[in-house]
């Protein structure tokens, strides 16, 4: 994948994923990282540029037909309320990807078995705790079976002690080769599973690397504070 484009808070900004790799975006907050994952997916439209995905520019994509092939996992989960875990999991294959609704509640419940709320499926949002409920739209992702995921500060809204079990979840993820553009103040994490560290700030991005490099080695010197403070 590569976003090469420039949007109201982007400037000049140009990205490389490679299939089955880890990107964790990191920086200051108003740094236009979740802009960023928003102008992949086209929530936010990019004012110039492109992206591409296996070699072919999304830009011209109707929404629905680029839902199919890009998740994405929000701060807040975003839920239906009304509906059960396993009818919110269901209603984007069903609804969305056109799936017989039976075929879609099979899928629906296997992505649940994955992010370990089986026993959960029933269960209505308001049942559940915040990690479960992030679980629940990570599995309302992957149900797409998308080419890339995106997360954008999956956590940020959790409490800390319900962080872990996402993590680990995401994690996972990367170890089954999912492609994964992931913005996050978790830095353990992103030194342990990514494969490139992004480190933007004021609507660009300063610095990228390996772990080792970014973490240990930076060379910018605002990368250089941001890390003394955080770290």
């Amino acid at each position: 994948m590569l976003a090469d484009f420039s949007a109201e808070v982007l400037r000049n900004v140009s990205l490389r994923v490679a299939p089955g790799s880890t990107t964790c975006i990191i920086g200051p907050s108003g740094s236009g990282k979740s802009t960023l994952l928003r102008g992949i997916n086209r929530l936010h439209e990019p004012q110039s540029g492109d992206v591409l995905l296996a070699d072919r520019s999304v830009l011209h994509d109707k929404p629905d037909a680029l839902r199919l092939r890009i998740g994405m996992v929000f701060q807040h989960f975003n839920l239906f309320p009304d509906h059960s875990a396993l009818e919110n999991v269901a209603l984007a294959p069903w609804r969305v990807k056109g799936l017989p609704k039976a075929q879609a509640m099979a899928i629906a419940r296997q992505r649940l078995e994955e992010v370990g709320l089986g026993q959960r499926a029933d269960h209505r949002p308001r049942d559940l705790s915040g990690g479960q409920q992030q679980r629940v739209a990570i599995a309302r992702a992957l149900a797409m079976d998308p080419e890339v995921m995106l997360f954008d500060e999956a956590t940020s809204a959790l409490d800390p002690e319900l962080v872990k079990g996402v993590l680990t979840l995401m994690a996972d993820l990367c170890r089954r080769g999912m492609t994964m553009v992931v913005v996050t103040h978790e830095m353990g994490f992103a030194r342990k599973v990514a494969d490139q560290v992004v480190f933007m700030d004021e609507g660009e991005i300063v610095e990228a690397g390996p772990p080792g490099a970014v973490f240990d080695a930076p060379q910018s010197p605002r990368l250089q504070r941001f890390l003394s403070e955080v770290l």
